[in-house]
């Protein structure tokens, strides 16, 4: 298999490639045997991980009967392919720098993954080392950074120097974290307003069917006024906090998150993640997926195609895949 481009890619480059996967994707809606539409998707977030490697896994741990096992693509796209998910994005939990390789490996062999979010510490003394190793390969997007990480960083100038760099190589940063999180992006966006971030999963807002949080809200109204901040509408079921997959399936449940959610970012930088396949805890595939579909599908076919995939192509940028 060949890459379009073997050298980092320019972000002209980057966005004729990702336009290209869209043009493509969107001739092919799906129709469930009820005669739903399912519009064709980037699931932004998925985990894949193999816990009988010799060396096996940092996470899930063995005690976890739900998450310890064997997880690949293909069984995700197997799952999924009646949803009409036409790739996946991978988000890397494992701290281990080697895994990062070990993610891109097998994406090289699979189309199904657009790409790769890893996992490096910008405070780490060998974090440019890392860095520059790993985005020599279009498919490294980007990292993921935890809140608490992301907070002490802020105060330090080599971190943000790091950052600077995710940024100047036209990379993303993913942060994930509790309801606080939005604040701390909103202050790194205005640092590096050129630096494309993606909140996941509402910011682990605890969702209980009733009005959101002042706080909260009022935190992802700080982030929102960046035109480089998205948010990752993920992990909804886990939101609930319930972990024996009886979440509520009723839209009108999600409805006051959802709706602070539009009223925030528009049409324009809500993006569709699953969580998958830790969101099995709480709720299936389907009733994640029905949801949103749901949802977003109510505000016209030109908002869902932003939600389930046009977005994600303006934050992540994938390359064209040859």
């Amino acid at each position: 298999m060949h890459y379009k481009h073997p050298c980092l890619p320019n972000r002209r480059n980057i966005i004729a490639g990702a336009a290209g996967i869209l043009a493509t994707a969107l001739v092919s809606e799906i129709k469930a045997e009820d005669g739903v539409e399912y519009f064709p998707a980037i699931d932004t977030h998925t985990h894949f991980y193999d816990p009988t490697r010799p060396q096996g896994v940092p996470w899930p741990g063995k005690g976890d009967p739900v998450l310890y096992r064997k997880v690949m693509p293909d069984e995700f796209q197997k799952l999924t392919a009646s949803y009409n998910v036409k790739a996946t994005i991978v988000v890397e939990a494992s701290t281990w720098v080697e895994d990062n390789q070990w993610l891109l490996d097998i994406a090289k062999g699979d189309k199904f993954l657009a790409g790769i979010v890893g996992r490096l510490n910008p405070a780490d003394n060998a974090f440019s080392e890392h860095w520059k190793r790993f985005v020599k390969n279009p498919l490294y997007l980007g990292i993921r950074v935890n809140h608490g990480d992301l907070q002490k960083g802020l105060e330090d100038k080599s971190y943000l120097e790091n950052l600077r760099m995710i940024a100047g190589d036209q990379r993303e940063l993913d942060v994930n974290g509790g309801p606080a999180t939005p604040v701390e992006v909103a202050k790194l966006a205005k640092l590096i307003p050129d630096l494309r971030i993606v909140i996941n999963h509402e910011a682990n807002l605890v969702i209980d069917g009733k009005a959101v949080p002042k706080d909260w809200l009022e935190g992802m109204q700080l982030a929102a006024r960046n035109k480089n901040v998205f948010c990752k509408v993920s992990a909804l079921a886990e939101g609930t906090r319930k972990t024996m997959g009886d979440a509520p399936k009723d839209i009108e449940f999600y409805k006051p998150v959802l709706d602070s959610l539009w009223n925030v970012f528009g049409e324009d930088r809500l993006i569709f993640g699953s969580n998958w396949p830790v969101s099995v805890r709480a709720a299936t595939y389907a009733t994640i997926h029905k949801i949103v579909h749901t949802y977003f599908s109510s505000k016209g076919k030109a908002v869902a195609e932003k939600y389930f995939m046009r977005n994600a192509i303006a934050a992540y940028r994938p390359p064209t895949r040859g």
